[in-house]
């Protein structure tokens, strides 16, 4: 398989689907002339021309809205957001049109939209462009949410949301765009949305995470390896729905959970996961889950600050050690 970065998988499964189905088109700010504020979108403007990918102002509501009367019609648009801090403009659309247009109209429309762009902690964008915003939207019913950490799952999961027949809010990540890893060549190389994998394999304690947390994750589990730890990481992929049955699983096998989020923590990702597992895995847990979140703070923009706003590898391991009652945790 090629190694291509998460940027480019992204790039590619939007060229495959709009090859694939002439119903798909890009709309968003900067998509088409200047390929995208992050390059998802490079070539597409020249490959498919300007009906396809198309370049809006500055008006997040207004695109988002076209987009999902696009969708009433049989069409399948991918509303590009910049940042997805700039969603908060579209919130009415999102929520009150997009995720409930199916439900109020007895069945007789779908919208077959995806929103995707990045979203969370970033390199110094400071407290209006690094918001977690997962939050904002896996409340909501009618709304599907996913999050890739891989390119692989870049392009797979991007491929699902376009062919799902519901709205999906596809959220990236500025500081995985050139993460590279290997993406498979098949043009119908999919991954189904609400999917959790086993990233590594473990059998003292769970670690859920995912996006950028995954990475952190991974680097405390090789970490604890040499002191004996075994960390089992499960990256859920799709917030909504959510796969609770491969994370009990692992959390029945091992006995231990950490939750890890990059988000503020109250009423976030981390809380609903572990309330699932207290409520269908209290008799097997040897310890209470611990959670490993953002602090409750915006976003400093100064980099040491950032460093502390969000969550370590080392705040990582120190769950995983309590949890574990290890080195008198």
């Amino acid at each position: 398989m090629p190694v291509i970065t998460y940027r480019e998988a992204l790039n590619l499964a939007l060229r495959e689907e709009m090859q694939r189905d002439d119903r798909v088109f890009v709309i968003g700010e900067e998509v088409g002339l200047y390929e995208g504020a992050y390059k998802v979108t490079q070539g597409l403007l020249k490959e498919f021309g300007p009906r396809r990918i198309v370049d809006t102002p500055i008006a997040e509501s207004g695109f988002t809205g076209a987009g999902i009367g696009a969708a009433m019609v049989g069409l399948r648009p991918v509303v590009e957001m910049m940042t997805f801090n700039f969603a908060l403009l579209a919130l009415d659309q999102i929520v009150n049109s997009a995720a409930k247009l199916h439900y109020m109209s007895g069945g007789q429309y779908h919208i077959p939209i995806v929103i995707r762009g990045p979203g969370g902690p970033a390199h110094q964008l400071a407290a209006q462009h690094s918001q977690s915003m997962e939050t904002y939207f896996y409340h909501v019913p009618g709304l599907k949410v996913v999050r890739p950490s891989t390119p692989a799952d870049a392009k797979g999961l991007l491929k699902s949301a376009i062919r799902d027949d519901n709205p999906v809010i596809f959220i990236e990540s500025e500081t995985l765009y050139a993460v590279k890893g290997e993406v498979p060549e098949d043009p119908d190389f999919t991954i189904p949305l609400g999917q959790a994998v086993v990233r590594r394999e473990g059998t003292d304690v769970t670690v859920v995470a995912y996006m950028g947390m995954y990475y952190r994750a991974m680097e405390a589990a090789e970490e604890l390896e040499k002191e004996g730890i075994s960390v089992e990481i499960v990256d859920p992929r799709t917030l909504r729905p959510m796969d609770v049955d491969t994370i009990m699983a692992s959390v029945r096998k091992t006995h231990r959970a950490v939750v890890v989020e990059a988000g503020a923590g109250f009423a976030g990702m981390g809380s609903e996961i572990s309330a699932w597992i207290q409520e269908h895995a209290f008799d097997d847990l040897d310890a209470p889950v611990e959670r490993v979140t953002g602090e409750n703070a915006p976003m400093p923009y100064a980099r040491n600050l950032e460093r502390a706003k969000t969550p370590s590898k080392d705040k990582i391991i120190a769950a995983i050690r309590h949890v574990c009652y290890a080195n008198g945790g």
